[in-house]
């Protein structure tokens, strides 16, 4: 049963890394932000469509290895139609179940849960959280990119 979970969640990821949801540009949006990972080379811009304080549309492009892909694929589609405060309180509980600050998988988290084995790889960690700190910058506004490091 543990091992037919673990091959779902590998397939899930496989899949968003291979075809992610809500990939490319977005011409309309309000807030932007710039992500690195220099240990593995990944690169994300987020684009948001910020709306009185609701989450409208999301996207995001650039390279990345199959966890990050899957990580941003699977926030995009987690974040549509979300206040940004859910949003924040999203990345929370994301960030703390992939550092071990919380359960392994807690159950607010839906699909993103699929992700939660990569704390077992600390330096897949970052790969898994770069489109979220992503998020945050773009959600601030912040002008510098986010770095993982």
């Amino acid at each position: 049963m543990i091992a037919d979970l673990h091959d779902l969640y590998q397939e899930v990821i496989v899949d968003h890394g291979r075809r992610p949801r809500n990939f490319g540009s977005l011409p309309e949006a309000s807030h932007r932000a710039e992500g690195f990972n220099p240990l593995c080379g990944d690169h994300l811009n987020l684009q948001l469509k910020v709306v009185d304080g609701i989450i409208q549309d999301i996207r995001f492009d650039g390279v990345g290895c199959a966890i990050s892909t899957a990580s941003a694929s699977l926030m995009s589609e987690a974040l549509k139609g979300r206040s940004v405060a859910e949003a924040e309180t999203l990345f929370d509980s994301f960030h703390a179940m992939l550092t071990g600050d919380q359960p392994e998988s807690p159950p607010d988290l839906g699909k993103l849960a699929v992700l939660a084995g990569v704390r077992k790889f600390p330096a897949r960690v970052k790969c898994a959280t770069l489109a979220w700190h992503t998020l945050l910058a773009a959600l601030h506004q912040a002008q510098q990119p986010v770095t993982t490091e």
